[in-house]
């Protein structure tokens, strides 16, 4: 099995969807690679994409066809000016001209070489899409994709798209295995040993600078997020709550920068209710950024994204744990829980439903903040199966497909359970549990087979078709 960077699984990404987004420009971006290995985009004459199952019924909702078309045209989701990308679609669909990779004007009319196929699914995954190059002398270039979550692609010949297998020096793909290890080794902290397994990839001062980059990001966007006020796009017209909440709690008092919101945060009142009402808004902030195709952090997917930064900005806000060791140590852990539900289980909704996403942030979460707060490896694995437990079943069944409605609130109630599921673990003994952490994996991916299809993201279930709104 390989082994996976936690910067795999916590990293720079854009909304609204890891699977139904990223997934798909990732793919696109893939699909140029492989026409400059195999010809040169020079000699390209069309590209077709086509989308099915769960991609092409929800895809409207989740920007997939937007994704796309920016995948193709040579668009980074890491670099692109997001406040751009309305433009930029706009004026392909108006010109009617691709860019190819960036390189080469071909023609593209949307709805021809662009469709969403909402009548088939691909059998080897529901989020399937299919690109095809025709080159000028009449012959094809045909790959099929499949959104894995987590903006991860696979295809049917190959587990993942060109990438490079790597094997970590103690390889952790079970929670046992990180007992064993850290056992092994006399290491008393869970992210000892992620620090060192992370060198298979970059040295320990690289991995510590991408760990300060990820909080970098994650401040700013939570600082974007209570910031705006107004409508979500999509058509749900559903109210930005993040920024009327932050102006509650902070009254009066005037910031110029982040630096000055952070600091008043971390000095307002503290009591149980405030923290809460925090913890929420925090998670609001990032999944409103999310819903308008804003830049994030995937943590393990887009719709979970709001979970991880509301927890580890609520253990820097309101804990005595504020260092860069601290956040350091707690995205090692959280990155590392995530792996294995990614190698064990799922990270995609499509294939197993919203426990897939909130359930595995939650747990990620729960793990990170047990790390900091001085918990035992025993209790920080402990931390995640509580998370976890209390998160299996649980449906994915967005209105209109839009990660909106119930997405956004359930990552307050995600990061609330990990807090909670935090606390329990610092106080018992994790010898004592009755599950553990690789069962509570093992049974979530048995749920998610038994799960209908109905709940897996597609809207043709739950609140998705309980709630009528006019069309979006």
């Amino acid at each position: 099995m390989e082994s996976i960077s936690v910067f795999e699984i916590i990293k720079v990404g854009i909304g609204p969807s890891s699977s139904h987004t990223m997934g798909p420009w990732n793919a696109a971006s893939a699909f140029i690679r492989i026409i400059k290995r195999e010809r040169s985009i020079a000699e390209v004459k069309e590209v077709f994409l086509e989308f099915f199952g769960s991609l092409a019924k929800t895809g409207i909702g989740h920007g997939t066809d937007i994704a796309g078309m920016l995948g193709l045209n040579g668009e980074d989701f890491k670099t692109i000016d997001t406040t751009k990308i309305d433009e930029k679609v706009d004026k392909i669909k108006n010109t009617q001209i691709l860019n190819l990779g960036g390189e080469k004007e071909i023609p593209f009319v949307y709805g021809h070489h662009l469709i969403l196929n909402m009548e088939k699914s691909l059998d080897f995954h529901p989020n399937g899409m299919i690109f095809k190059a025709v080159f000028e002398d009449g012959t094809e270039l045909v790959q099929d994709f499949y959104s894995v979550g987590g903006g991860f692609i696979a295809s049917q010949e190959k587990n993942s798209i060109e990438k490079h297998c790597v094997r970590t020096l103690y390889p952790c793909h079970h929670g046992s295995d990180i007992v064993k290890y850290c056992e092994k080794l006399g290491f008393k902290r869970f992210s000892d040993l992620i620090l060192i397994n992370e060198e298979s990839w970059r040295s320990q001062e690289e991995t510590r600078q991408e760990a300060l980059n990820i909080w970098k990001n994650i401040k700013e966007c939570i600082y974007k997020g209570v910031n705006k006020e107004g409508i979500l796009p999509g058509g749900l017209n559903v109210t930005r709550r993040a920024a009327g909440i932050n102006r509650k709690l902070l009254g009066d008092k005037i910031y110029k920068n982040i630096d000055e919101w952070f600091k008043l945060v971390v000095d307002a009142e503290e009591n149980f209710t405030n923290i809460n009402k925090w913890i929420a808004c925090f998670a609001l902030a990032v999944n409103e950024e999310n819903a308008s195709f804003g830049r994030i952090i995937t943590a393990p997917t887009n719709g979970a994204s709001g979970v991880i930064p509301a927890v580890l900005m609520y253990s820097q806000a309101f804990t005595e744990f504020i260092s860069e060791d601290d956040i350091v140590r707690f995205l090692l852990v959280a990155g590392e829980i995530g792996t294995l539900f990614k190698k064990n289980a799922t990270i995609s909704a499509a294939m197993g439903g919203c426990q897939a996403e909130i359930g595995v942030s939650s747990a990620m979460a729960a793990a990170g903040l047990t790390e900091i707060l001085g918990g035992s490896i025993g209790q920080v694995l402990m931390a995640a199966e509580i998370a976890m437990e209390h998160h299996l079943g649980l449906t994915c069944d967005p209105i209109k497909g839009l990660v909106q409605i119930p997405c956004i609130e359930r990552n307050t109630m995600g990061a609330m359970k990990a807090i909670t599921a935090a606390n329990i673990a610092l106080e018992s003994d994790p010898t004592k549990a009755k599950v553990t952490l690789d069962e509570v994996i093992q049974t979530m991916w048995e749920t998610a087979l038994s799960m209908s299809d109905r709940f897996k993201e597609t809207s043709e279930g739950g609140l998705a078709i309980a709630v009528n709104v006019p069309e979006c």
